[in-house]
């Protein structure tokens, strides 16, 4: 089955609705540190006819191999379960790996691969864009953590599971196409996610057995990393409602802590772990975000930082108007991740 993205969205999801910001979009100028630099145009957002994205899931060939190394059935990477619950795959064991995979990480209650429900656009517009680039499905990998369900999307938190199913995933693409490094590019909840997945070391999940053990840090196995509207310091929602749900938990949630007069304290532990140190989610580390998110809200600040930057980050690219808000920064900026990506620059 295939299916086109939608890049219009309606209903609510995950801590707020969806609201559109106001007024035309204005883009932030970028840090001293990372200076725009001439890139590949910017893309088309609007009637121009794009290749569609496989919903089918991995390729047999990706499927195989996962079942024969250890990883199927032991993290449900396929996620049969759901249409459009993965992607990637070679074709055969003939299909050369050219390009640096890019291995992609959705946000709370999305999926892989977009299938029309508001919400869930999956990162059908990335992968369509690198594939006009070049890149082919062995190069441009996805898998769905979590249900892929807005109903439960406050239940949904760093556990485990959902770090190890990351984790996991990044390793099987690596030693799957013997590439010396990948990409990673991740979203929302997945920003975080993934964060700890390349840090690797201790977590807790009293839920799930108390303390694991991620693993030794992957950051020699990153080139360059994306975060797209990460909540790295918290939700100032979360500190409205209280840690009472899993996704704003302060021990492996987003609960950003509250203001003693000098400095934060009692922010969630987990993200307290990945604040502890910097530069550790590969090569080169991008933001992508909007002062216009209306799922972090508050212009994007958390006690007066902005919860979307990444410490020790390379460079960012920031929104601050329509239509760029928590969806947008992922699905209309094609162009600027692959160029991060691909080229260490930010259009």
């Amino acid at each position: 089955m295939r299916l086109r993205h939608s890049l219009s969205l309606t209903g609510a999801l995950l801590l707020g609705a969806l609201v559109p910001g106001c007024g035309p979009a204005e883009e932030v100028d970028v840090p001293a540190q990372a200076p725009v630099q001439q890139a590949v145009p910017a893309e088309e957002t609007g009637g121009t006819e794009q290749a569609v994205v496989s919903t089918s899931g991995f390729t047999s060939h990706f499927r195989t191999w996962l079942s024969a190394n250890g990883y199927e059935p032991a993290y449900n990477l396929v996620r049969a379960d759901l249409v459009g619950g993965s992607y990637g795959g070679k074709a055969s064991s003939t299909d050369t790996v050219v390009n640096q995979p890019v291995i992609f990480i959705h946000g709370n209650s999305d999926k892989a691969i977009g299938t029309g429900t508001a919400g869930q656009s999956g990162w059908n517009a990335s992968i369509e864009f690198f594939q006009s680039k070049g890149y082919k499905t062995s190069e441009l990998y996805a898998t769905t953590w979590g249900p892929a369900d807005a109903s439960l999307s406050a239940y949904q938190y760093h556990s485990k599971t959902n770090v190890m199913k990351v984790r996991k995933f990044i390793e099987a693409v690596k030693a799957y196409t013997g590439a010396a490094k990948v990409d990673i590019i991740a979203h929302s909840m997945g920003v975080t996610l993934a964060r700890k997945a390349v840090l690797g070391g201790y977590a807790t999940d009293s839920l799930e057995g108390g303390q694991y053990y991620v693993g030794a840090p992957l950051t020699a196995s990153v080139d360059t990393f994306v975060g797209i509207a990460g909540a790295n310091l918290g939700l100032v929602s979360c500190y409205q409602t209280g840690p009472g749900t899993p996704t704003c938990g302060s021990t492996n949630g987003l609960y950003p802590g509250y203001w003693n007069g000098v400095g934060v304290s009692g922010r969630s532990a987990y993200l307290n772990n990945l604040l502890a140190s910097s530069g550790y989610e590969g090569a080169f580390r991008y933001t992508i975000w909007s002062t216009s998110d209306e799922i972090i809200g508050y212009d994007g600040l958390v006690y007066g930082s902005y919860t979307p930057r990444i410490p020790g980050q390379t460079g960012e690219k920031v929104y601050s108007g329509y239509p760029y808000g928590h969806f947008n920064s992922k699905d209309l900026t094609q162009n600027v991740q692959f160029n991060m990506v691909r080229n260490h620059l930010i259009p």
